[in-house]
């Protein structure tokens, strides 16, 4: 059978002051009425039921999130003790799912993208979950045909292709390598030459094979989540999980098992992906108006252009003259920023933790 996992443990600290320790981007609504994480389980419907459905997160985020998605049982939302990147997040998975379902197939995502349509995200996830049915070894993941020459995506180079099961399905290919985030140039190379996919971070595997693909590769890593797994429904488990947890070395998913893995398939995704790394994604995602101004809400504008407004409705923001700039409004932080040095974000949120300016974190 087919379980879900999505992975929420991120804090977003590119959309401060709005994103905070306690609220992270994925807890947030960004103007579509749904939080992003509420939007992660909204797709998953007709999918994989809420009982076969997992989020993997922080302990602070549990409760929370347990607000947010009551379709869930408590169970249902485990709390890492530490964050150790998306390797062991996505073992302790594996070792949860595997638990309850021997056979079972796995789609692993993360909580803040958006993607639409939904019925497309859908059938993509079906196709994927034939071509792991058919072949349990492998393990696929979908590929967003780049847009523009991204300096901070990961890339997948697509290789032979796989013949379609059933008609109108969506390209498949074996992958060939994975390349990490190229500076311009290699990425103006990569997006000319069409066979090179935006890595989207999303998987479709069998529990096994991933729990057997981290034995493999990090098998320090994969000795202390099976202590963990064996701990399962003991006395114990939450005593070894906080020991055998903390105590791994963080590594990403990506360095760990897809680029070592002999047999990968990439589809190209049929649907509209955004990772929502930054306030910049915000005009992908709602658009802007005549002036070139994203507006969430009350907002005048007087030669305003290029710009992204971040209020409420009970709290009027005016600007004057501005060009390119975020404006982000929240009860006790306001930021305003040039567009264009946003990276700049991430120092502001460590020189508020240098200042031990907790309240604003």
């Amino acid at each position: 059978m087919l379980h879900a996992v999505i992975m929420a443990g991120g804090f977003g600290t590119r959309f401060w002051p709005l994103s905070r320790s306690t609220t992270p981007k994925q807890l947030l609504d960004f103007g579509g009425g749904r939080t992003m994480i509420q939007q992660a389980l909204d797709r998953l419907a007709g999918l994989v039921p809420p009982e076969r459905t997992l989020v993997i997160t922080n302990r602070q985020l549990v409760d929370p999130i347990r607000e947010q998605l009551p379709e869930l049982t408590g169970a249902n939302i485990v709390g890492e003790p530490c964050k150790r990147d998306t390797a062991p997040c996505v073992g302790l998975a594996a070792h949860l799912v595997n638990a309850a379902d021997k056979d079972a197939t796995m789609l692993v995502m993360p909580a803040d993208h958006l993607i639409q349509p939904v019925e497309k995200f859908r059938a993509a996830i079906s196709q994927a979950t034939e071509l792991v049915e058919a072949q349990p070894s492998r393990i696929v993941t979908f590929g967003i045909r780049p847009t523009f020459p991204a300096e901070t995506f990961g890339y997948i180079e697509r290789g032979q292709a796989i013949p379609q099961k059933q008609p109108g399905q969506a390209s498949a290919f074996q992958v060939l390598r994975f390349r990490e985030k190229p500076q311009r140039p290699q990425a103006e190379e990569f997006l000319a030459a069409g066979t090179f996919y935006w890595n989207s971070g999303i998987f479709v595997w069998k529990a096994r094979t991933i729990l057997a693909a981290l034995e493999l590769h990090e098998p320090a890593m994969a000795q202390r989540l099976s202590a963990i797994g064996t701990a399962l429904g003991t006395k114990t488990y939450d005593e070894v999980m906080e020991r055998e947890f903390t105590a791994i070395v963080g590594k990403s998913i990506d360095f760990a098992v897809m680029e070592k893995h002999p047999d990968v398939a990439v589809i190209e995704a049929p649907f509209q992906w955004d990772d929502v790394g930054s306030w910049q994604s915000l005009p992908r995602s709602l658009g802007a108006n005549a002036d070139g101004n994203t507006i969430v809400g009350k907002h005048l504008g007087i030669r305003t252009t290029g710009s992204i407004v971040r209020t409420t409705e009970d709290h009027l923001v005016v600007t004057l003259g501005l060009k390119d700039c975020i404006v982000v409004r929240t009860p006790n932080a306001t930021l305003v920023a040039n567009k264009h040095d946003e990276e700049a974000i991430r120092e502001v949120v460590k020189q508020l933790q240098d200042r031990g300016w907790k309240e604003y974190l």
